[in-house]
């Protein structure tokens, strides 16, 4: 058991999730029960399961969270992909995006492989 605020993977990606919360405030109306819901769900469940997983009893429970945070990286991945695509994000806000979640993706990657050694 670790605390989590003190892995910097957690902290990127909760920055993420507070960044996406802000900028999909600006979202079309007709997006609240969709792309925006589901884009906010997906960033939050990142640091979400990090902690999850930081408060089980073993690394393998860790890294079965960990993993799942690194899925829902590439869900968030997509979803700003789409949103960009649809004229939500701007070019600029969603480059800005996507590099911080390749950041946070091979930050756990990293961890994931850290884990399992």
């Amino acid at each position: 058991m670790q605390n989590y605020k003190d892995l910097k993977v957690w902290v990127k990606s909760h920055e993420i999730t507070l960044k996406i919360y802000s900028l999909t405030k600006g979202f079309p109306k007709e997006e609240i029960y969709s792309l925006t819901s589901q884009i906010r769900r997906s960033s939050s469940s990142i640091p979400a399961n990090i902690a999850e997983g930081c408060g089980k009893n073993s690394n393998n429970d860790l890294g079965r969270f960990l993993n799942i945070s690194l899925g829902s990286a590439n869900e968030t991945e997509y979803f700003l992909l789409l949103a960009k695509d649809l004229g939500y994000l701007t070019t600029d806000d969603h480059r800005l995006l996507e590099r911080s979640i390749n950041e946070v993706k091979a930050m756990l990657i990293s961890l994931i492989q850290k884990i399992r050694s």
